[in-house]
């Protein structure tokens, strides 16, 4: 009896052909991270220098992006923390780090991370203290709102220092990078910058 006509042998199966094909497909974690990563950039560079109620003055249309815009960033920020929580952190220390270097590694990309989730909790807490139903995007809603006025104007102080907070971590994260690949000459930015940009580097 040949193994393929025995009752325990696996059945060919459509499904499962399917998903071997489409697994081959997919990106590997490191191309869908830099995605993630660089597809985040352009929602926090937004929320760095936008202000809502220059927003609110100029009309709808740009009201309504700017909440848009926090949909999708949040959207990618709480990916990137079920990402996190799933698989660990993707980058490791290179091997010319100085043990220092090694740790301030590992400590400002968790709170990179953890920074992205806190602040789309912090828009949580907007909506939850608000007196009116807040919406992301215009669709999504927020959170059920409680109508309490010392905690809402608590949270959205909070909530905008603790996004400063994360922009200049975010620009440590950026220097320590660029002294990495100069510095110490370990390539660190081909890491995550797209191929086209390699020969600049």
């Amino acid at each position: 009896m040949t193994e393929a006509s025995t009752p325990f042998a696996p059945k060919p199966s459509p499904w499962r052909d399917a998903a071997a094909r489409l697994a081959i497909r997919l990106p590997t974690r490191r191309a869908a991270l830099k995605a993630l990563h660089w597809g985040i950039l352009p929602f926090f560079i937004w929320f760095l220098f936008a202000d809502p109620d220059a927003l609110r003055r100029a009309g709808p249309f740009w009201f309504g992006l700017h909440s848009v815009n926090g949909l999708v960033f949040v959207t990618l920020a709480l990916v990137w923390t079920a990402w996190h929580l799933r698989r660990g952190l993707a980058s490791r220390p290179g091997p010319k780090l100085p043990p220092w270097a090694k740790m301030t590694h590992q400590i400002m990309h968790k709170t990179l991370i953890w920074g992205l989730f806190l602040v789309a909790l912090g828009g949580f807490g907007l909506g939850l203290t608000s007196a009116v139903l807040l919406r992301a995007g215009g669709i999504v809603p927020i959170a059920p709102p409680l109508n309490l006025p010392q905690a809402h104007q608590l949270a959205s102080w909070i909530h905008v220092y603790q996004f400063y907070a994360l922009a200049g971590l975010a620009a440590f994260h950026a220097a320590f990078h660029v002294w990495r690949h100069f510095r110490l000459k370990d390539n660190a930015l081909r890491i995550m910058v797209p191929k086209g940009l390699h020969g600049l580097l």
